[in-house]
């Protein structure tokens, strides 16, 4: 989750149909803050997609797809690339399984094979699952990820050789908030983390320190505007929200090159940073 960042996939606001007034009509359905601004949403995204190709990332956009509702611009969630091929995850919030579909046919036409698809009663996000090194998989337990279907990720990725642990989630603002694993836990390197201390469970801090991981804290006062999600693009770069200006502040301290684009409304008004906004499909 740290190497250079090579190939990503994103979907952008006008691909998930944010200026499509049936489709954001449902913004207090899917728990956007506000009502979407399309041309600022766009703006911000296009302002992340260049930071990307600076960065040297290849930028890919997904397809178009009629199934899928505002939250598809968070493409992280609906699938997981593996050295074995693509899995396709089940989310928790019905309203986003048609996104990993998406995922799955799109990649196909990538080249990219669909190593295994999350079934029911089985859940699963990826803004839960943390790749700790290439053969452990760490999966946050919680409203969008539920034991059924971490069980099925072990299962399919032990013949791999790939261990999954399993990270308690705590309640939070509820069922009906998105809170990922991510939303708590930012990989920067190999052995540093961003992290939201407070609400991580003993055992994951635990774990976390007994691999040799060292913490940054976020300030708390940034919580809300997503100050944790951070997205690593290899040797020591990290892109983030431009609005978390304390905690960047703290990166840039300990020696990252912190990039920054603007995330009023592409990321805090529907609860997803830059991590969610990007779906990795390669690194070096």
């Amino acid at each position: 989750m740290v190497g250079p960042l090579q190939r990503v996939l994103v979907c952008s606001p006008r691909t998930a149909g944010w200026n499509q007034p049936e489709r954001a009509a449902r913004w207090r359905d899917l728990g956007f803050h506000h009502a979407p601004d399309f041309a600022t949403a766009q703006s911000q995204h296009d302002a992340l997609c260049r930071e990307l190709e600076t960065a040297g990332t290849e930028v890919i956009e997904a397809p178009p797809a009629p199934d899928v509702s505002l939250d598809a611009v968070y493409a992280h969630d609906a699938s997981l690339a593996t050295d074995f091929g693509l899995i396709v995850m089940r989310p928790g919030k019905a309203n986003r399984v048609a996104e990993g579909r998406t995922h799955g046919s799109f990649c196909t036409h990538l080249g990219i094979p669909t190593l295994a698809k999350i079934v029911a009663p089985g859940t699963t996000e990826a803004g839960d699952i943390l790749w700790l090194d290439s053969k452990t998989l760490l999966i946050g337990h919680g409203y969008r990820t539920n034991a059924a279907g971490i069980e099925q990720m072990r299962a399919l990725l032990a013949p791999k050789g790939i261990g999954v642990l399993s990270a308690p989630l705590p309640y939070g603002p509820g069922p009906s908030a998105c809170l990922h694993l991510m939303s708590l836990i930012s990989l920067l390197d190999e052995r540093t983390a961003l992290v939201d201390l407070p609400w991580l469970a003993v055992e994951t801090v635990e774990l976390l320190k007994s691999r040799g991981y060292q913490f940054i804290s976020i300030d708390d006062s940034e919580r809300d505007t997503l100050a944790c999600n951070v997205l690593a693009l290899g040797g020591k770069r990290l892109l983030a929200i431009e609005e978390n200006r304390n905690t960047n502040a703290r990166l840039r301290h300990v020696g990252f090159d912190v990039r920054t684009f603007p995330g009023s409304e592409i990321c805090i008004n529907g609860s997803g940073g830059p991590t969610c906004l990007t779906r990795p499909l390669l690194r070096g």
